[in-house]
């Protein structure tokens, strides 16, 4: 599709008629780590216990010398008394998902439902380190510094067992699925510019180093599986893996090797089923699209439909935001809702057919906002959240036929809920350290989302599209700050958006203005605005006339140094002098009677996130 004009039309109130090469962190010296993971695991389908190797190369290409190295062990979470479970038993809100009757699900695991971790032996460069584990945190304290520029090779062998499924990944989830094998790895931490970020797993969002990943599966053979990467020996097979026409060599003894790799990702997820079904379908000039999915009467139909809706996902995001990089993605029946993972994603499948295309449209887009543009999802939930929920919306729109007003409103309604609340915090909250599970949701998803809607209210909406192509292009592959996407936006548009970065992002600042007066004087019209919240904005003002026509009126903000294009092209517009923010009232003349208004409004679009819309629109008493 065209990444212009028509993604936006319609943003208006319907009463009144109106149709309307950068490196992260902006920084020449930016650095990323590189892992190199080769894993060899058996496991035990009876037990759900596994036995893994892991040799790690690890690349510091960070200008520090690095004496200590971190692992996450996730599995270690699902344990009575563990952080995510006291977590779970003082919120206010806690996950539904991973309770029943009011009590943790987790508290009630015993011995062989937990999950675990077990680092049983680890060596740096053939040479025994002394590690501690500090539940879902290996420490590793190394017998030789690795330099700046060096490399170490770790060599591990470990143990673990899949939890009952209660948060993404897990064995016997709700819909029967055996094994959802994320997070299931001794996994290195992140090493960045803000240092290690060796977060405990408590329930929410992660950060990954990049690198290439060799893993071979072992497991019984009757189980298909499907995740990350590129299957190596699908000869051996088969399951609909093997080209058309290759004759499989069928397995001798009771398990079969799976053979994956997958380059430059910074995850590796895995599923698993004696009841899989799966099916392939190649898009046009672009990855070959894996469906694996309970052979379920229930849910045949749907599964089968949401084929052409993911090629139709596919190629709205490949063309809205940048091309997709790998030859395939895995869309796979398994967790407790949808979580996105590197070329993959786990979704429940007993849905009705638009839940089913709406989870797979969101995790499909978190390929490019999370796996592709890797944001530290921890610190900046909201980038990768929020910037995937914009998206979606849209796509949504146009591939279920939806033509909504504004498909942003939900986002907008559950923003303004969270202010009336009065429980919101800002944005730069850590994931983990929101008060409610209710303020978190709504920052990270909606108000994220806003961040983009309304920046396209800010800047124009042809110019929001070429900030994430721009944006997509200068950053996939590494690991873009808030600090990024705000500088994007500024070369492409021309103007200065610290402003709008640091009040939406960093502050619990609102927007709020509205028309305070109409007055006659004389033949002409004085219009009185008013700025009753913290946060600034340039305004769009339209005015209807008793005669039917229709004109725009534009205050820029002063502070943004700059003008949009005018957004409604089909109407006159006038600049207004900027409107300096400390100034709370501001006042502006039309050229016509009083007598001859019909109404004013302030944003027809609706994308500035006015908490108060009740004074944005005048008209005369009668």
């Amino acid at each position: 599709m065209k990444h212009s004009n028509g993604l936006f039309i319609g943003l208006v109130l319907a009463i009144l008629g109106l149709t309307s090469t950068l490196k992260a962190q902006n920084n020449s010296s930016y650095w990323q780590q590189k892992v190199d993971y080769t894993m060899e695991v058996d496991m035990d389908v009876k037990s759900f216990q596994y036995q893994g190797t892991q040799k790690l190369v690890y690349t510091n290409n960070s200008p520090e010398t690095l004496n200590r190295v971190y692992y996450h062990l996730y599995f270690n979470a699902f344990q009575p008394g563990s952080e995510m479970d006291v977590r779970l038993q003082n919120i206010a809100d806690p996950d539904g998902r991973m309770m029943d009757d009011g009590k943790s699900r987790i508290a009630s695991l015993g011995p062989d439902e937990i999950g675990y971790l077990r680092v049983n032996s680890l060596t740096q460069d053939n040479k025994a380190v002394s590690f501690v584990e500090e539940e879902t945190i290996l420490v590793v304290d190394l017998n030789t510094p690795i330099p700046p520029g060096g490399q170490a090779i770790f060599d591990m062998n470990f143990t673990g067992q899949v939890p009952l499924q209660i948060r993404r990944s897990g064995r016997n989830s709700s819909e029967g699925v055996a094994l959802s094998m994320s997070q299931w790895y001794p996994k290195m931490a992140e090493y960045d510019f803000e240092g290690w970020h060796a977060n405990p797993y408590i329930g929410r969002e992660f950060h990954g180093v990049w690198g290439d990943f060799d893993v071979k599966l072992t497991l019984d053979k009757k189980y298909v599986v499907g995740g990350t990467g590129y299957l190596q020996n699908p000869q051996e097979i088969g399951h609909g893996y093997e080209a058309p026409g290759t004759k499989v060599k069928k397995a001798k003894g009771k398990t079969l090797t799976w053979h994956f790799k997958a380059p430059m990702v910074h995850d590796f997820m895995w599923a698993a089923d004696p009841d899989y079904l799966h099916d392939t379908v190649q898009v046009e000039n672009g990855p070959v699209l894996h469906f694996l999915y309970k052979d379920n009467k229930n849910i045949l139909e749907n599964w089968k439909n949401l084929q052409p809706k993911t090629v139709e996902a596919m190629e709205f995001f490949s063309n809205n935001i940048g091309e997709y990089p790998y030859k395939q993605y895995s869309i796979i029946q398994g967790g407790d809702g949808g979580m996105e993972y590197a070329m993959s994603t786990l979704i429940t499948g007993e849905r009705t057919f638009g839940s089913l295309v709406g989870v797979m449209v969101h995790e499909l887009a978190h390929s490019w906002f999370q796996h592709i543009l890797a944001s530290n999802e921890s610190k900046h939930e909201w980038m990768d959240e929020g910037f995937t929920s914009f998206i979606s919306s849209l796509c949504m729109d146009q591939i279920m036929d939806q033509k909504k007003q504004n498909p942003f409103s939900g986002s907008y309604k559950g923003y303004y809920n969270l202010v009336a609340s009065g429980k919101e915090q800002p944005q730069t909250t850590h994931a983990d350290r929101y008060d409610l599970n209710f303020a978190y949701g709504v920052a990270a998803y909606s108000k994220g989302a806003i961040f983009l809607s309304q920046l396209g209210y800010v800047i124009g909406q042809d110019k929001l599209m070429e900030t994430l192509r721009k944006y997509y292009e200068d950053f996939k592959f590494k690991h873009p700050t808030p600090n990024d996407i705000k500088r994007t936006a500024e070369k492409v548009s021309g103007m200065e958006l610290d402003w709008y970065l640091t009040d939406w992002t960093q502050t619990t600042n609102t927007v709020d203005y509205g028309i305070k007066e109409v007055l006659a004087d004389g033949e002409k019209t004085k219009v009185s605005l008013e700025r009753i919240g913290l946060m600034p904005m340039p305004l769009d003002i339209l005015v209807l006339y008793n005669d039917g026509t229709q004109e725009t009126f534009y205050a820029p903000l002063r502070m943004m140094r700059g003008e949009k294009e005018n957004p409604y092209p089909n109407l006159k517009r006038t600049v207004l002098e900027d409107w300096p923010w400390a100034y709370p009232n501001y006042d502006f003349i039309l050229e016509k009677p009083q007598g001859s208004i019909k109404a004013i409004v302030l944003d027809p679009s609706q994308l500035m996130a006015d908490i108060n819309e009740e004074n944005n629109v005048w008209q005369p008493q009668e």
